[in-house]
């Protein structure tokens, strides 16, 4: 017993301060979306898809780097030093920086293709234009958190990223409704905010690493082989993961814009909650990240199931707040009584979702930790693209079930997923004993 308190505080000291960070950016998000709820609903639809396309694509850098800090702490376990890594994580993140926003500039031409209500279309256009120029600051953001994190340095990255969530309310205020000299510009304030926030959250941690890490210039082509080996399956899996919960966004969004806002809001639900075993995953994957590369099997496994009850619990104890007060929560974000009419059945799938959603992403950080990424974005593919999507097509369409039937496929695909990974996991240390 006091062998378990052990793991579940030494993984909790690096989890908590992840945790609140992350809240804290999802806030950041949720800030957004209250903010464009009390705009109009059309702002609301309008960065629902806009933020649709753009966290796509973004992710996909995200993934990578979030590799970052597993690879690093695997070097630790095995003795090397970490230091000489950071500025070759800075140019890795600008190179990604670089692709990504050329990758949203060329989705702007295609908006006009994706059958979006006439009214939306440019509002989109303008939030992806600015929005390709926050990458910068959120890559530089990224790979100097996943650097720090390597080294279990975990407060100062989080209590950044919490100041951040004010910093980009007074701003969304501002440029949203406008004030003094300022013009009220709707959705593309909340563009220009999230600008000025990301870049912030960046160079503020940049001016961290270089005061309080001892800091080398130094290459080793077999780190960005290890990044690209672990985290572009990682990215992979990330990215079919966003793809499938906001094309059905996308999908809903063409039938009615009201649908792509309480998607909108369901995910910020889902988002808020899923900060924590994120958290915890990441936390799980730095410890068996270190575990691996010292080859402290019995250690290795301790940590996994330790973050695996730590947010299989969490995310209970999340299902149930949201069965039981589903008008209350959607209160918080619109004001629209047909949006909260709609959201309220799917907060009871969103709920029955949370436990298997809490699961997965802890999965994905212990085999990250593993440097085994493949299985992750080959589970990833079979349950959202060969499960969820077909099914969910089907339920919306076929049995008129609209949204109700998307997220009811997800709830479905998401139980495969866990059992798949579970069974490899399994198969993984049982073989580690041999």
């Amino acid at each position: 017993m006091m062998k378990n308190i052990f793991y579940i505080k030494d993984l909790l000291k690096i989890a908590f301060p992840i945790i609140m960070g992350n809240i804290g950016f999802i806030m950041i998000g949720a800030t957004d979306v209250i903010v464009a709820g009390r705009h109009s609903t059309d702002t609301l639809a309008a960065i629902s898809l806009a933020t649709a396309i753009t966290n796509c694509i973004m992710m996909l850098g995200i993934g990578i780097l979030s590799s970052i800090s597993a690879i690093l702490s695997n070097y630790r376990g095995k003795g090397i030093s970490i230091n000489k890594y950071f500025f070759q994580s800075l140019k890795f993140a600008f190179i990604l920086a670089c692709i990504i926003s050329l990758m949203i500039f060329a989705c702007i031409p295609v908006v006009d293709k994706l059958g979006f209500a006439t009214n939306l279309v440019s509002i989109i256009k303008e939030y992806l234009f600015i929005t390709a120029f926050t990458t910068f600051g959120a890559y530089l953001h990224c790979s100097a958190k996943e650097y720090l994190q390597a080294f279990e340095i975990v407060i100062f990255p989080n209590l950044i990223t919490i100041i951040s969530i004010f910093i980009n309310l007074f701003l969304n205020i501002i440029f949203v409704f406008g004030y003094g000299f300022i013009p009220e510009m709707g959705a593309v304030g909340l563009a220009v905010a999230t600008l000025i926030t990301r870049y912030f959250m960046g160079v503020a941690l940049l001016i961290y690493c270089l005061i309080k890490t001892k800091l080398v210039r130094y290459f080793d082509k077999k780190y960005y082989k290890d990044l690209l080996k672990v985290g572009f399956p990682a990215s992979i899996a990330v990215m079919i993961e966003f793809v499938g919960f906001n094309i059905i966004g996308i999908i809903m969004g063409r039938v009615d814009s009201i649908y792509a806002a309480a998607h909108m809001v369901l995910c910020t639900f889902a988002n808020i909650s899923f900060m924590v075993p994120l958290a915890i995953s990441n936390a799980t994957a730095v410890k068996v990240g270190y575990c691996n590369g010292a080859k402290y099997q019995k250690s290795l496994k301790k940590y996994a199931y330790t973050g695996l009850k730590l947010s299989v619990i969490f995310m209970f104890c999340v299902a149930i707040t949201y069965a039981l007060v589903p008008k209350f929560l959607l209160s918080l974000f619109t004001p629209d009584k047909n949006l909260i009419l709609i959201c309220i059945p799917l907060m009871y799938i969103l709920a029955a979702f949370q436990t298997c959603d809490g699961m997965q992403v802890t999965l994905a950080g212990i085999f990250k930790g593993l440097k085994r990424t493949k299985i992750v974005m080959i589970s990833n593919f079979i349950s959202y693209w060969l499960i969820a999507f077909p099914i969910g097509y089907l339920l919306a369409f076929k049995f008129k079930l609209n949204l109700f039937g998307f997220w009811t496929a997800l709830l479905f695909s998401s139980t495969i997923l866990c059992i798949m990974m579970l069974i490899t996991m399994q198969y993984k240390f049982n073989k580690m004993e041999k």
